[in-house]
């Protein structure tokens, strides 16, 4: 019995004509992880650095987005490689990882997720969903076909290493984060502060000469535009906690604020 396994991210994009949209998935829900999945985006991001998940919460999101055509890509909360090895024992093909700065720190990450005598991943491919307990044929030799690595410039010196992060072996593409770019460089909160956008899109150049795909999170739609016309080719452009925020709150608007209230009763 053989079992063939989903593209990753990387695949997706290799093979796309189009930059890809996803939404991001923080509720820890995997009700809410299968709205997002049939809802027709490109990729989800099931979190777990801002989310309230562990593995057993990624697991069954994995398994409620799983019939759907959509790509998921699971963030580890770190760049620790007993996590990473954890996250792709249950079977996410496509990891991110945040705050990747420096060469060494991508070149441990992508070692983290390589097998030896590659890198470091420890052997537990028999027991585990990554090869579908050992149905996925000689998963061991070509693991590396089946997960692909993607890191987060987050910071300054990420932005002025961006080229050599980007070039790393086994990193197949970066993912700039706004919004804590934007605290390292002394604008907390103010992740569309032109300073900010624009080492955004100098990010973007310096990966794009590496041939690496480049993607960013850009919630405002007139950001988000900008960035795929400045070379952006992912983007995550919502995330369900926020839909049902500002949802509610236009229900709430809608029903509530506008309409007359009633009258205090006294008794």
């Amino acid at each position: 019995m053989s079992i063939q396994l989903r593209h990753t991210l990387r695949q997706a994009l290799a093979t796309s004509d189009r930059p890809l949209f996803g939404g991001w998935i923080t509720t820890g829900s995997p009700v809410v992880a299968e709205i997002m999945a049939g809802s027709g985006l490109d990729w989800v991001m099931i979190d777990m650095e801002h989310a309230p998940n562990g593995l057993e919460s990624v697991l069954a999101q994995l398994y409620s987005v799983s019939s759907y055509r959509v790509t998921p890509v699971v963030r580890v909360p770190a760049s620790e490689t007993v996590i990473i090895k954890q996250v792709l024992d249950l079977g996410a093909q496509t990891i991110l990882v945040p705050m990747v700065s420096t060469v060494e720190q991508a070149r441990e990450v992508a070692e983290a997720a390589l097998y030896p005598p590659r890198g470091r991943r420890g052997v537990g491919s028999a027991l585990a969903r990554s090869a579908r307990w050992n149905r996925v044929d000689d998963y061991l030799n070509n693991s590396a076909d089946h997960v692909s690595v993607f890191v987060q410039i987050e910071t300054a010196e990420g932005v002025d290493n961006a080229v050599a992060i980007a070039q790393t072996a086994g990193i197949d593409g970066i993912f700039v984060g706004p919004s804590d770019l934007a605290a390292s460089m002394g604008l907390l909160g103010q992740q569309n502060h032109p300073d900010v956008v624009a080492a955004v899109k100098d990010t973007f150049v310096r990966v794009a000469s590496t041939g690496k795909p480049v993607g960013v999170n850009a919630f405002d739609p007139q950001h988000a535009d900008a960035y795929v016309k400045d070379g952006a080719d992912f983007l995550l452009v919502g995330a369900d906690a926020a839909l049902l925020a500002r949802g509610s709150e236009a229900l709430a608007d809608r029903y509530i604020d506008s309409s007359p209230q009633p009258a205090s009763v006294s008794y």
